[in-house]
């Protein structure tokens, strides 16, 4: 898929709705959602947690976690991922978490995650990606990026 709309589509047709739990792209994600008229049955809410206090406070994401593997890391997003999960009413839930603009290696990385209840089970997948570009063209890039997956990522859950 290659449009937002399709992903919507994909999204109600399945009866899945979605939570986002979003750092990097500070809540682009749920922002391109919005932007697709009828996105009501496949979007519930959306997460903003720039700080680790906020990721823990909102999301349960563990300072520990947090302290071991670091802010940018897919540990720290599966943790997101599974705590919107479990604070929403949603079937699915898609994080992110990384560096739009560092001075080091971490410049553009951003790390997913993808949560989902399927067949009654919490299931997670993660993934790291490198953008290039400005800030807020890595943030766009991002917030694009995840929201296409989530059908791909999906049936990968399903195959677990």
């Amino acid at each position: 898929m290659v449009r937002i709309e399709d992903v919507v589509g994909f999204l109600i047709n399945r009866q899945i709705s979605v939570t986002t739990a979003e750092s990097c792209t500070a809540g682009l994600m749920a922002a391109m959602l919005g932007d697709v008229s009828g996105v009501g049955p496949a979007f519930e809410r959306g997460y903003v947690v720039y700080l680790p206090e906020a990721k823990n406070d909102l999301l349960n994401v563990s300072y520990k976690t947090i302290d071991e593997f670091g802010l940018c890391s897919e540990e720290v997003a599966r943790e997101m991922a599974i705590g919107a999960l479990r604070h929403s009413g949603s079937s699915m839930a898609l994080s992110n978490t990384g560096a739009a603009e560092a001075d080091n290696e971490l410049d553009g990385v951003v790390c997913f995650g993808c949560a989902a209840i399927i067949n009654g089970r919490e299931r997670v997948i993660s993934e790291t990606r490198h953008f290039e570009g400005s800030r807020n063209e890595v943030r766009r890039a991002a917030a694009r990026y995840g929201l296409l997956q989530l059908p791909r990522w999906h049936r990968q859950m399903l195959d677990f």
